[in-house]
């Protein structure tokens, strides 16, 4: 718009000094329509005019404008997230970031190179929401090799917020200033909240760090440590939390046995309703005593 004015302003000039009159309805006139067509420009290459989108005073509004890094792509679940509408603005996409993701699709590393693969199926996938903005800006820093340097240097030029779930970048994004939203935080904050006293099913797994201990996982993958869960490896469990522990890598429920597996209970209930006599014997291996006082003879047999 500002250039649309700049132009009218220099029209009605050159208007003025040639003819040397003055026309008030070409001085309304001209000033709107010119005005009005730079504005509807401007917004309609808004994507490919830099100096629109940068926010160059540090002391401006804050910005609408979020960056992913190439592993919330890889990732994947920033597609989901937009699908639900709770994420607003711009989502930038730099170009040294479309590169990364480039150079690791075409890796010889079979898992890397389907992970990049994966990362541009999302990109796509992204771009087509209807609902959400997504732009690819070509702001580079040459003078910058790594990319994580180069996104925060960015995030602080365009004051915009990164969008990541790489634990390094995200201390490091945050020491110099710049907002982070990190999707593992997320996640962590959408996860069920238990109470001690509560209780659930769970499939142990495998043994646990400490002596006698199991480990199971809920289906958002929290982990369930079970005490005296070991001998239950293999079984679906019903145990009581005792308490929770968050730590950076995520939260830890801390369960008892609640009840035993019904196998366990069909097994105990078997044995109460055997007779003692056989009881003792199967627990003997299954061998008869000898009755007291027998010998070899005793029965009339030399």
């Amino acid at each position: 718009m500002s250039v649309g004015l700049a132009g009218a302003a220099l029209i009605l000039h050159l208007i003025k000094t040639s003819s040397q009159t003055d026309n008030p309805y070409l001085n309304v006139a001209l000033p709107v329509i010119l005005g009005y067509a730079g504005a509807m420009t401007a917004y309609r290459y808004r994507g490919l005019i830099p100096s629109l989108k940068v926010a160059k005073n540090p002391g401006a509004a804050e910005s609408s404008y979020k960056i992913l890094d190439t592993s919330v792509i890889i990732d994947g679940r920033i597609v989901d997230i937009c699908k639900t509408q709770f994420i607003e603005g711009t989502l930038l996409i730099p170009r040294f970031v479309l590169r990364e993701l480039q150079h690791i699709a075409d890796s010889l590393d079979v898992l890397r190179r389907n992970k990049g693969r994966r990362g541009l199926d999302k990109l796509r996938e992204l771009q087509e929401l209807p609902d959400i903005d997504v732009q690819v800006i070509d702001e580079d820093y040459p003078d910058i090799q790594e990319v994580d340097a180069k996104l925060i240097r960015l995030a602080r030029e365009l004051n915009a917020k990164i969008i990541t779930n790489d634990f390094n970048l995200n201390k490091v994004a945050e020491l110099q200033g710049v907002t982070v939203l990190n999707i593992n935080d997320l996640a962590n904050a959408l996860k069920p909240i238990v109470l001690p006293g509560e209780t659930m099913t769970i499939k142990i797994i495998k043994e646990g760090k400490e002596f006698n201990q199991g480990v199971g996982y809920l289906d958002d993958g929290t982990m369930v440590v079970v005490e005296n869960g070991r001998q239950f490896l293999g079984q679906t469990v019903l145990v009581e939390v005792t308490s929770t522990l968050q730590t950076a890598a995520g939260r830890m429920i801390f369960t008892r046995i609640k009840e035993e597996p019904k196998e366990q209970q069909r097994e105990g209930q078997q044995e109460e309703q055997q007779p003692h006599g056989q009881r003792e014997r199967e627990r003997r291996g299954g061998f008869r005593p000898h009755p007291r006082g027998w010998s070899r003879g005793e029965d009339g047999r030399g």
